[in-house]
């Protein structure tokens, strides 16, 4: 009999933890930053670190599949960026998973860093579920404080703030790395980054440079530059550098009051203690669904910021055509509220899941509204209005599209080249919509904000270049739309490739092309209409 109740005593402790605790997808010697609903504010959210957090569930296939992945590019943006991950299935998290309108598994959301602190941009991610694709979608979500100059404006940037520490980093190339980003942005205020290129003779002569990468630091004032000549790496750069400025720190977030009294009666269940974050230790606090009071995010209702970057459309038609997997359901799980206020301003609009997530819950069925202002159920229900955006404007001819962007002087131009099948009567396929309205946003996004862009053009297949760029380009199938970006001037041109044409993943390209990044190919002989020479008067003869 003793024998028996101690097995059954430790086979019922067992099942009690097992029930509680729903062991996450990460470990603790993980690199993947582990956040739970009331860590997300300080690890996160007042970081001065770009960030993307992966909200899952233990037992989802897709989570389980993107692990390695996620794993992989969390090693190597280490010190770079911050890859984290909240679990949804645990109880306390539900209400933050929900507010940050999760509705798939998994579900990534890129989160950088604003003016205002514990405000932050945060973004759905639509690219590659790989290591690269997030990696490279990250070092572009890393704030750029870094100023470039050339040999002319280097006097110029020299005069202002004399008495500040400046830092000089010498390269070969045009783009701004990830690294140099990240030391910026944590000495913002104390030392002034810039960056120039090598072919500045002016600039790589005052300073003797001969080896690139090369950092210089002008202490200020009338103190001799020093050269760094240490490894390139975050630790060994920030440790030099701190010895002429203290760098910025994260500020601690003020202790939250409780939003309700303590319940009176506490489960019997076994409370599993939290998985440990690298930053710190997180005191396990149980939170009941109905205790949660927070304010709710009106998703119609809700006006895109035009100082930050707009979130993505989501199509709805991707999320009846998932591949899902529905978890059980529970009690608890029918109302989740929405999360902390601080993202009110943040969360824009809400993403469908994407075609490798799984639904949490069918969008049609109602759920409890934490608002305690009742709503009468025969309440007409406000309409949803997709943002429209002027469209870009179509090249119908050659001789246009010739002057716009195929002259020998022309520079960068994006071209839509539109499905060879469409006139006027028949309408566009869907994904040359979504096209077109991606290219729209984006161009108006950076209208709206002041900033300089290359044109985006619509090329009809009457346009008779459309046949010639299709065939000398080798684009393949004429039925498909096909973005091409190309620049005459300097002789090369690039094919967008990817089969998601929604507004996040055309604007990480178009951000490659902006800053130099990716491969470019050689525009092909005759494509480039050549200069015409003006006729020369004939020479005027003296008097003989």
């Amino acid at each position: 009999m003793i024998l028996k109740h101690i097995l059954t005593t430790s086979l019922t402790s067992l099942v009690l933890t097992g029930l509680t605790r729903a062991d996450g997808l990460y470990t603790k010697g993980s690199l993947v930053l582990q956040v739970d609903g009331k860590s997300y504010d300080k690890l996160i959210a007042k970081s001065s670190q770009a960030s993307i957090l992966e909200f899952y569930a233990p037992w989802c296939g897709h989570c389980k599949n993107l692990k390695p992945a996620y794993e992989k590019a969390a090693k190597s943006l280490n010190g770079l960026a911050q890859v984290a991950a909240i679990n949804c299935d645990e109880e306390s998290n539900k209400a933050f998973c929900g507010g940050m309108g999760v509705q798939g598994f998994p579900t990534l959301k890129i989160i950088k860093p604003s003016k205002t602190p514990g405000k932050p941009t945060v973004e759905d991610y639509q690219g590659p579920r790989t290591a690269t694709g997030i990696i490279d979608a990250l070092k572009l979500a890393i704030p750029n404080h870094v100023k470039r100059i050339s040999d002319k404006s280097l006097n110029g940037w020299f005069e202002t703030s004399n008495d500040t520490t400046k830092a000089i980093l010498f390269s070969e190339k045009g783009t701004t790395g990830a690294l140099i980003k990240v030391l910026s942005a944590e000495f913002l205020g104390s030392i002034k980054i810039a960056q120039i290129r090598n072919k500045e003779t002016v600039a790589v002569e005052m300073f003797g440079v001969s080896e690139f990468p090369s950092l210089v630091v002008l202490p200020g004032g009338s103190k001799e530059p020093v050269k760094y000549e240490g490894l390139f790496s975050k630790s060994a750069m920030k440790e030099f550098l701190a010895q002429y400025a203290s760098p910025k720190s994260d500020s601690a977030p003020p202790k939250q009051k409780p939003l309700t009294e303590k319940s009176k009666k506490k489960k019997e269940d076994v409370k599993a203690k939290p998985e440990e974050t690298k930053t710190e230790e997180v005191e396990p606090e149980e939170i009941k669904m109905e205790e949660v009071k927070l304010e709710e995010v009106k998703l119609d209702e809700a006006k895109p910021n035009n100082a930050e970057p707009e979130e993505t459309q989501a199509e709805e038609k991707q999320a009846t055509e998932t591949q899902s997997e529905q978890p059980e359901p529970t009690s608890e799980s029918s109302s989740i509220p929405s999360a902390s206020s601080s993202h009110v301003s943040a969360e824009a609009s809400e993403t469908a899941a994407d075609a490798t997530s799984i639904i949490l819950e069918d969008p049609s069925t109602p759920t409890e509204s934490p608002d305690p202002i009742a709503i009468p159920e025969d309440a007409p229900k406000p309409v949803s209005v997709p943002e429209s955006y002027p469209p870009i404007p179509a090249l119908l001819e050659e001789t246009i599209l010739q002057k716009q962007c195929l002259g020998a002087k022309t520079t960068t131009c994006i071209l839509a080249l539109l499905p060879s099948a469409v006139d006027e009567e028949t309408p566009l396929p869907d994904t040359a919509n979504v096209a077109l309205e991606s290219l729209a946003e984006l161009a108006d996004k950076h209208v709206q904000r002041g900033g300089k862009l290359f044109p985006f053009y619509s090329i009809p297949a009457k346009n008779a270049a459309a046949a010639t760029l299709r065939s000398a380009l080798k684009l393949g199938d004429e039925q498909k739309i096909q973005l091409v970006a190309v620049n005459s001037r300097r002789g090369w041109w690039r094919h967008y490739k990817a089969e998601d044409f929604r507004f996040h993943s055309i604007e990480t390209w178009v951000d490659n092309i902006r800053f130099g990044e990716g491969e470019k190919g050689k525009l092909p002989e005759g494509l480039i209409l050549e200069e015409e020479e003006k006729p020369q008067s004939p020479p005027e003869h003296e008097e003989l």
